[in-house]
């Protein structure tokens, strides 16, 4: 409540405290390891305490998740397959087939406008999945199973919170 707002901030996987600057380790209380990966949640609704440890069963109660987490970066892509742009004839003596065509005008104002979509690298980025449906939790296994795209690659780290539009 020290910043104007009520949040949970939660930490997952352990990490060495030889690893740890003091600014950080003075972040967690006496008895409390340091995390690789923090996130702060604002409105969470179960009272918990301080060293708390927390499962799957806070998501007994929903029906729909969105989930959080890093694209799988693709590298450097063209303009055909990061904006799906249509691309040139591939016959008749054509040699304009993956490129991404006119750019910028002539005379005036005679410059690219900036966010004109152009190659470059592709995924990578934070991304949110909304409104996926849960199947099952499984609180033995601390496995939750969700029907649709997940976004990242596999064992990447990932977001899961209660429906924003979807109850």
């Amino acid at each position: 409540d020290r910043h104007g707002y009520d949040a949970v901030v939660l930490g997952t996987l352990e990490k060495k405290s030889s690893r740890v600057t003091k600014p950080v380790a003075g972040q967690y209380r006496e008895g409390i390891t340091p995390k690789k990966h923090i996130v702060e949640f604002r409105d969470f609704s179960k009272e918990c305490a301080v060293g708390d440890s927390l499962g799957l069963e806070l998501f007994s109660d929903y029906r729909f998740v969105d989930v959080v987490g890093t694209s799988r970066g693709k590298g450097y892509q063209g303009v055909m397959k990061r904006h799906n742009f249509g691309g040139g004839r591939a016959t008749h003596g054509s040699k304009f087939h993956r490129a991404n065509g006119s750019t910028g005008m002539a005379a005036w104002p005679s410059k690219v406008i900036k966010g004109t979509k152009m190659p470059g690298r592709m995924g990578g980025e934070r991304s949110t999945v909304q409104n996926l449906r849960i199947l099952g939790i499984d609180t033995e296994k601390n496995v939750m199973l969700v029907k649709g795209a997940v976004p990242g690659s596999r064992d990447s780290i990932v977001i899961v919170r209660q429906a924003k539009k979807r109850k």
